[in-house]
């Protein structure tokens, strides 16, 4: 075992707890209302262990954002679809159902942080669902697939926000909206 890996284990499981703490207060409490303190206290590390490790709120919420992309890059491995279109919807609810557990905290803290947290996380959760339904996104190809998606994205997120149960709203708008994407892409030669 190298130092390296000994190391680097800790803080893994620490913002993995301290990740599961925050959804879990963001659901009991305003998320405006919670401290990093109230979230090292919440997970059981100390203040000075969170603090060296994600010195802000900002920082959980790209553990939390980067676990549910894992949970679409997962899907890569399953047996993919024949179909481009039928991949990506796979990879973007299996991103969603990921989420799903969470809803209510991630609305409060959705509407707590608005565009100021989630809009540079955008793109990042786009490449990803991309790349896990095999589709480059090098290039300026990529570029427009990634912007196009990134639209897309903002908008099946403001849906499933509102679409308690069975999610049929929100597929119906996923699969509306990657046909739109795709004919579009299609337009300006960067179809996938």
């Amino acid at each position: 075992m190298t130092v390296e890996t000994v190391t680097s284990a800790p803080s893994t499981d620490l913002l993995d707890k301290a990740a599961e703490a925050a959804l879990s207060l963001a659901s009991d409490r305003p998320w405006s209302e919670i401290s990093l303190r109230d979230i090292a206290v919440a997970s059981g590390l100390t203040f000075a262990e969170l603090y060296a490790k994600a010195p802000g709120k900002t920082a959980l919420l790209q553990r939390i954002a980067d676990r549910f992309d894992r949970a679409a890059l997962a899907t890569a491995e399953l047996e993919p679809a024949a179909d481009v279109h039928d991949r990506l919807f796979e990879c973007v609810m299996a991103r969603l159902e990921a989420m799903e557990p969470h809803r209510a905290a991630l609305v409060a803290i959705g509407r707590a942080e608005g565009l100021t947290a989630l809009g540079p996380r955008l793109p990042r959760t786009s490449r990803a669902l991309l790349e896990a339904a095999g589709i480059d996104t090098g290039g300026l190809k990529g570029a427009a697939r990634m912007a196009a998606l990134t639209a897309v994205w903002l908008r099946i997120l403001l849906v499933w926000r509102d679409d308690e149960g069975a999610l049929n709203r929100t597929m119906a708008e996923i699969d509306k909206q990657l046909k739109a994407m795709r004919s579009a892409l299609e337009r300006v030669k960067a179809s996938f």
